[in-house]
């Protein structure tokens, strides 16, 4: 079955859900061996959930040598890169990671999330105020990218002059984080994390002397009260923040809008009950989900289903298939804006399940209902589909709508 698994093949970019079906079926827990590489694929639900629960499973995924090698090596924008990378919460343990999380926390909980209620609805209006005139749009390019952009630009206090070099130095760092880098792709990922440390070092001393109310206000102050961030975690945080906030939401609006289009009687029943919204967006998630797998690495020798698996090894955990899995989601398959117990591992799930979570959630619900209320009749320019290879995330490179 490893021939099946091509994650760069043009069949498996386009649909991958018939690839996890069947090594849900023939083989859960598969074991991949290529030069330079060897890591198991895990795709029921079952297991993803075991696996993320499990402390047994470290979200470390970078040996501590290679990221002290390239902080130590001559070229600075590697360093960058390193630095980024080894202070980001994601791919830390407790203690760290809860004391991290805890920091962060505050700005995204569901009740101060709902306080930009009103703020995303004008970005999302203003955004299809233009994309009206002209009678339709790249529903990527001028929506579901900058919406996510703006937001957490917003959130962090970045100017909105910054925005646009912002999200470039993100995007170049967004290969390094899919897995799908090559070499001359290391370099340009390394060169964006430079310059995103830069950035953000010296937009921190900018707000060290004038903080306001936004989120890296608070994080200096968090930093400087109690030592509970670092310098480097505390730019890798906002990098971190950059990256998770908008390219996920990102593809959470492409890919749903694209499963709306391919379903038209879905479209006409969210329309028709506006209601339905909340739901809506879970079921997208399930759907098409925009992050595929997430990474663990065994402490100690495990077993999972009778397969051993080597401390050190990589085990994915593919999040797209266990949201497909029959065994969890009655007819996995069918798209049902009302799924009841949608129990969907979209955001992950355990101790690092999506701290961006609620945020998402909102921006989502807002794009879709008011895609449906102003533009109901909105269609597909074509039936082709340019998406963007990825292992871990899943998303468009493009989608233009006529309305």
């Amino acid at each position: 079955m490893a021939e099946l698994w091509d994650p760069l093949a043009p069949e498996f970019v386009r649909d991958p859900y018939a690839c996890y079906a069947r090594l849900r079926s023939e083989d859960p827990v598969h074991y991949v061996e290529t030069p330079g590489f060897r890591f198991f694929l895990v795709t029921r639900y079952e297991d993803v959930l075991a696996v993320l629960r499990d402390p047994a499973y470290s979200a470390q995924k970078f040996p501590e040598q290679l990221v002290a090698d390239a902080m130590a090596g001559p070229d600075p924008s590697f360093a960058a890169l390193a630095r980024a990378v080894s202070g980001m919460m994601l791919i830390k343990d407790p203690p760290d990671h809860t004391r991290l999380r805890a920091l962060v926390s505050k700005a995204f909980t569901p009740r101060v999330v709902e306080g930009l209620r009103a703020r995303i609805e004008a970005i999302v209006d203003e955004l299809l105020d233009g994309a009206a005139k002209a009678g339709g749009m790249d529903a990527i390019g001028e929506f579901a990218a900058p919406l996510p952009v703006i937001v957490i630009a917003e959130l962090l206090g970045v100017p909105a002059a910054d925005r646009e070099k912002f999200k470039r130095w993100s995007d170049e760092m967004v290969p390094f984080i899919d897995g799908t880098l090559r070499a001359s792709g290391l370099v340009q990922a390394a060169r964006g994390a430079q310059a995103l440390e830069a950035y953000f070092r010296d937009f921190i001393e900018v707000r060290r002397k004038d903080p306001r109310s936004d989120l890296m206000s608070g994080l200096i102050a968090a930093h400087e009260r109690d030592d509970a961030l670092s310098q480097t975690e505390l730019v890798a945080t906002a990098i971190l923040l950059l990256g998770a906030g908008h390219e996920t939401t990102t593809n959470l609006i492409g890919n749903g809008l694209l499963a709306l289009l391919r379903h038209p009687r879905e479209w006409g029943r969210l329309r028709r009950e506006p209601g339905l919204v909340k739901s809506a967006v879970e079921e997208l998630l399930r759907f098409d989900s925009p992050v595929q797998l997430t990474s663990r690495i065994p402490r100690r020798d495990v077993t999972l289903r009778g397969c051993r698996m080597a401390a050190g090894v990589e085990v994915n955990v593919v999040l797209g298939a266990a949201n497909r899995d029959p065994l969890e989601f009655p007819d996995a398959d069918r798209l049902d804006l009302a799924r009841a117990e949608n129990r969907h591992v979209a955001f992950g799930h355990g101790p690092h399940f999506c701290l961006g979570a609620p945020l998402a959630r909102l921006e989502a619900q807002v794009a879709f209902s008011r895609l449906v209320e102003r533009f109901p009749s909105l269609r597909a320019a074509s039936q082709e589909e340019s998406r963007r290879p990825g292992l871990v995330l899943r998303g468009l490179a493009a989608l233009p709508v006529f309305f």
